[in-house]
C-alpha cells in the first residue's frame, strides 16, 4: 500500500461486530463533506469482532484535525468502538536498537535515505560501538549503552531515559541481542517490533494446528513481531519463507536467513507505519 499523496485522516476501529457498523462510520465521513481513499474490514465470526480501517482526504472536511477526535466519539460510544485517530501528516519518530549484526540496519536505513518511508530516526542505539561508524554516514545519532548480567537494570534505566528524551512513536530491535524486561516493555506496549531470525512460534504437543490458528500465524518463516514480556510470544505482524536444500552450506543458510530477516522486518515496520495494524488477543489483523 503506498502513502497517499492527499493530506488524510486514518481511522482503526475494533468493536463488537453488529449491523451498521460500517454505515455508520462512512455516514460520519460524509456528513462532513470527507473523501474516501480506502476502507478495509474484517470480522472474526469466532470472537464476534469487527474491524476496520477507513483512510479519507481532509482537503474539503469540515471538521478541523482537532475536532475529528470528540465528533467521532459520539459516533463510537454507542457501538462501544475501540479506536484510533491518525494523520498523514504527522511524521512518525522511530529509533532503532542494534548490536553487532548490520544486514537488518543496513536495510533500514536505506528505505529511510531513499524516501520509501515516511519516518523520523532520531537515534540508532545499541549495546556495543561497532556500527558506530556506519550510522555515522547517514548523520544519525548513535547511543552505545553497554549491557551486562551486573548492570542490566541500570543499562535499561539509562536507555528509558534516553527514549523519554527522543519521544520515539515506536521503538525497532533491528537484531538487537538483549532481552527486554518487562519494565521496559510496559513502556512501549505494541510499540515494539522485533525480527526473530527462526521459525515462530514452535507448536509442539496436541492440537498444533489450533494453537497455530489462535496465534495467527500467516506462514512458516522469519517472524517480525511485537515485543511482549513473554520471550518470543508477541503478536506476529508478519512473516516469509526461506527455501533451502542439501546443496546450501552453513554460510548459504546465514545468507539466505539475513535477506528473508530484512525482508519481513521492512514489511512489520511499513503496515505499522501506514496504521495498518490492529492487534487483538495476542494477534494482528493486517488491513488496507
Amino acid at each position: 500500500m503506498n502513502q497517499s499523496p492527499f493530506h488524510s485522516a486514518v481511522l482503526l476501529i475494533s468493536c463488537p461486530d453488529r449491523q451498521g457498523l460500517v454505515a455508520a462510520v462512512t455516514a460520519f465521513i460524509a456528513r462532513h463533506n470527507g473523501n474516501i481513499l480506502h476502507l478495509d474490514q474484517h470480522v472474526d465470526a469466532a470472537e464476534n469482532v469487527f474491524f476496520m480501517r477507513v483512510e479519507w482526504e481532509l482537503g474539503g472536511f469540515t471538521l478541523d484535525a482537532a475536532a475529528i477526535a470528540p465528533a467521532f466519539e459520539q459516533v463510537a460510544a454507542p457501538f462501544a468502538m475501540t479506536w484510533e485517530l491518525h494523520f498523514s501528516d504527522q511524521i512518525p519518530r522511530m529509533v532503532v536498537f542494534v548490536s553487532k549484526e548490520a544486514h537488518c540496519l543496513y536495510d533500514i536505513l536505506y528505505r529511510w535515505q531513499s524516501g520509501e518511508w515516511r519516518v523520523n530516526i532520531p537515534a540508532i542505539v545499541s549495546n556495543h560501538p561497532d556500527l558506530g561508524d556506519l550510522v555515522g554516514k547517514f548523520g544519525i545519532p548513535y547511543h552505545v549503552i553497554s549491557v551486562n548480567k551486573e548492570d542490566k537494570r541500570e543499562a535499561e534505566a539509562a536507555q528509558l531515559a534516553l527514549l523519554e528524551q527522543l519521544q520515539p512513536d515506536f521503538v525497532v530491535l533491528a537484531r538487537y541481542m538483549q532481552i527486554l524486561s518487562e519494565t521496559f516493555v510496559a513502556n512501549f506496549a505494541n510499540r515494539i517490533i522485533n525480527i526473530h531470525h527462526s521459525f515462530l512460534p514452535a507448536f509442539v504437543g496436541a492440537k498444533p494446528y489450533h494453537r497455530a490458528h489462535g496465534r495467527g500465524v500467516k506462514i512458516i518463516g522469519a517472524s517480525s513481531h511485537y515485543v511482549t514480556a513473554e520471550l518470543d510470544a508477541g503478536p506476529i505482524i508478519e512473516q516469509d519463507v526461506v527455501r533451502v536444500n542439501h546443496r546450501d552450506s552453513v554460510d548459504d543458510l546465514i545468507r539466505k536467513g539475513k535477506d528473508v530477516e530484512k525482508l519481513v522486518l521492512s514489511r512489520a515496520i511499513r503496515y505499522h507505519l501506514n496504521h495498518q495494524v490492529l492487534v487483538y488477543n495476542n494477534k494482528t489483523v493486517i488491513l488496507g
